[in-house]
C-alpha cells in the first residue's frame, strides 16, 4: 500500500529527481531536439516549395505541350488542306489533258471519216460515170449501127454544141 499512499520523503525525492531530469533534458536534449525539429521543419518546407515549383513547372509544361499539340494539329490540317488542293489541281489538270487528248482523237476520227466519206463518194461517182459511159456506149452502138446514122448524129451534136 505504500505505492498508493506515498510518503512525504518519497514525494520530495521524486520531485527532486524529476527536476534534475528536466534540467538535464533542458540543458542537453531539448536544444538538439529543437534543432532537429527546426531542420526537419525546414526540409519539409523546402520539399513543399520544390513540390510547388515542380507542380508549376508541370503546369507550364502541360500548357506548353498543349500549345505544341495545337500547333502540330494546325500544321497537320494546313498540310492536309494543301495536299487536298494539290490533289484536286492534279486531277483537274489530268482531266483537262485527257479531255484535250480525247478531243484530238475524236477530231482525228471525224477527219478520217470525212476523208473516207469523200473518197467513197468520189469512188461511187467514178463507178457511176464508168457505168454511165458503158451504158451510153452500148446504147449508141445499138442505135448507130450504120455509118449514115453516125454521121447524122455527129452533125446534130455539133449544131447543138456551141463553141466559146
Amino acid at each position: 500500500m505504500s505505492l498508493i499512499n506515498p510518503g512525504f520523503g518519497l514525494v520530495i525525492w521524486m520531485t527532486l529527481a524529476f527536476g534534475i531530469l528536466l534540467w538535464i533534458l533542458a540543458k542537453f536534449a531539448w536544444p538538439a531536439i529543437i534543432i532537429a525539429l527546426a531542420e526537419r521543419e525546414k526540409s519539409i518546407e523546402e520539399a513543399l516549395e520544390s513540390a510547388e515549383k515542380a507542380r508549376e513547372a508541370m503546369e507550364s509544361l502541360k500548357l506548353g505541350n498543349e500549345e505544341l499539340i495545337k500547333e502540330a494539329k494546325d500544321e497537320r490540317d494546313s498540310i492536309l488542306k494543301e495536299a487536298r488542293a494539290l490533289r484536286e489541281k492534279m486531277i483537274d489538270a489530268a482531266k483537262g489533258k485527257a479531255q484535250v487528248a480525247a478531243d484530238k482523237i475524236v477530231e482525228g476520227a471525224r477527219e478520217r471519216i470525212e476523208s473516207e466519206k469523200k473518197a467513197a463518194i468520189v469512188e461511187i461517182k467514178n463507178t457511176i460515170a464508168t457505168y454511165s459511159i458503158e451504158i451510153a456506149e452500148k446504147i449508141l452502138r445499138e442505135e448507130l449501127k450504120d455509118k449514115k446514122q453516125q454521121t447524122a448524129y455527129a452533125e446534130k451534136l455539133l449544131k447543138e454544141t456551141s463553141l466559146n
